[in-house]
Order: structure tokens, then sequence, then C-alpha cells
């Protein structure tokens, strides 16, 4: 077993606990994937981190974000993964920077400090971008226990989770929310008179709700631009978080939001080859 430095922070907040809390594994090289996934599976959070030494050229470090959703699975992205482990890896590491490049699955993802000291991330290029069939939207509907005239529009907006992005007329529509069993990665979202999103994923045969997700507001970001639904910058609510997103003159789209540090400390993780002089940091 090697003692690892490990942080849990709060995301999209910068009061403790009222955010989505993601755990950070640091120094996990050695740490095998079987036992990413059960230290993942034990935090009973929706994701954990763990942070390796970059294999890319122009990446600051390396990381893999595994999800207690959806049979454990790995993720190539995921947003308040991103920022929180963006966050502990600053915090950890002494460094001060104002643009971070992080190595996930999906690529070389940029962060930045912004202005008022937040983080934001570049959002990730969607790989699955068009209508939603009307059968879907039907079932869609079914499962959100709502009719289907009260969906303006339905549109996959997929950049790694596999979110589908369904927007209602107005925002106490959307807060209203009481989903049966939901059997998709559901974001729901109105712009009337203010962004308001929820995030809806089936876990353990049921229907679990996200508190703030990044991945989701860089997503919808894009769409409802595409679509002129919004204009930048804005904030959008999502439960307690907020998601402050603007774009760049290039067209880039930045997600950003506060991050908080709730838990600092040490995790003990076995590794397949510890050094004999390995030290926790």
């Amino acid at each position: 077993m090697v003692v690892r430095p490990f942080r849990q922070v709060d995301v999209f907040t910068s009061t403790p606990y009222l955010g989505n809390a993601v755990a950070v594994v640091l120094d996990a090289d050695g740490v095998t994937t079987e036992e990413m996934v059960r230290f993942t599976r034990w935090t009973n959070l929706s994701e954990a981190t763990f942070v390796l030494s970059p294999t890319r050229a122009g990446a600051d470090y390396r990381v893999r974000i595994f999800t207690s959703a959806d049979g454990d699975a790995e993720l190539p992205f995921a947003g308040h993964p991103t920022l929180g482990t963006c966050h502990a890896w600053l915090e950890a590491s002494g460094r001060v920077s104002d643009v971070v490049v992080q190595e996930c699955e999906a690529g070389l993802v940029q962060i930045r400090r912004q202005e008022n000291g937040t983080l934001a991330f570049a959002a990730p290029p969607i790989t699955r971008y068009e209508p939603a069939a009307e059968e879907l939207v039907e079932h869609i509907a079914s499962c959100l226990r709502i009719r289907r005239d009260e969906i303006v529009d339905a549109h996959w907006v997929d950049n790694g989770p596999g979110w589908i992005a369904v927007l209602l007329g107005d925002a106490d529509a959307v807060r209203a929310l009481e989903p049966g069993f939901v059997d998709l990665d559901l974001g729901v979202v109105a712009v009337e008179p203010n962004v308001v999103v929820r995030a809806f994923f089936p876990r353990g045969g049921a229907t679990a709700e996200d508190p703030v997700t990044g991945s989701l507001n860089a997503s919808l970001a894009q769409w409802l631009l595409d679509t002129d639904r919004v204009s930048v910058p804005y904030v959008s609510e999502q439960t307690t978080g907020r998601v402050h997103v603007s774009r760049d003159g290039d067209g880039t789209i930045w997600v950003g939001g506060g991050t908080v540090t709730c838990i600092r400390g040490e995790v003990m993780l076995p590794s397949r080859a510890a050094p004999a002089d390995r030290r926790s940091s």
C-alpha cells in the first residue's frame, strides 16, 4: 500500500458543501484500473479522479475520471471533476499558473484562471450533435412525467457522458420536475426568464440527479448559442450551484465556477510497482 495525497473538492460554489463534490487522488501512478473503480465506488460520490504523470506533450498532468454510475465506467471527460482536479493539483503542487493543460481520455483540455479567481475549462468538442428522434422525445416526456407538447426541443449534445438536451418553456417548469425512472442521461434546461438546468441519469436501477454538471452546461451552451436562445456571458442555475459561461472571439466556450477544498489528507492505495523511496507530498 502506498500513501497518496488526497483532496475532496466542492465545485461550482465558493461556499463549502453547496456544490458538486469530487474525490481527487494525487500522485496516482501505479494504481490499477480495478483499484480506481473500487475506490470510486467506496467514496459514494458521483465521480473520483486520479492524477497521473502526463503522456502527451504540452500537458501538465493526466487524469482518469471514474463514475460510480453506469456500471462504474471511466469517463472520457467530465466538467466538475476537471475543475476539481485542477484545483487540487494547483493546491498540492504549489503552482501559480493562469493556464493549465489537462490530459484526459477526450484529449487535451485547457483550464484557465478567470479574473475573479475561479477556474474555467474550454468546452471539449461534441461527439454527437443532432436532433433527437420523435420516438425518443416521446420516451423522454414519459420519463420526465410531462406531456410531449411541454418539450420545446430536444437534441443530442454528447461531449463524453452521453447527454441529451431537453428544452422546456420556462424555468419554473424545470424546477418543478419530478421524473420517474430515467434510463438516459438527460439535461433539462429553460432560458426564460433565466437559464435553469437540471441533470438526471440512471444509477443503481433508479433515477439520480447531479447537483451541478460542467460537461452538460458546456454542451448546452453550444446548442443554446447555435440556436440564438442565449447570449454570453450568462450564469446558469443548477440546484444550489452556479455555472458561469462565456465565449472568446474565436468561438471557444468557457465553463467555470468556484472551487473549494473541503477535505485534505492522505489515502492508502496499492501500487503495481511502488518505488522504494516513494513519499507522500
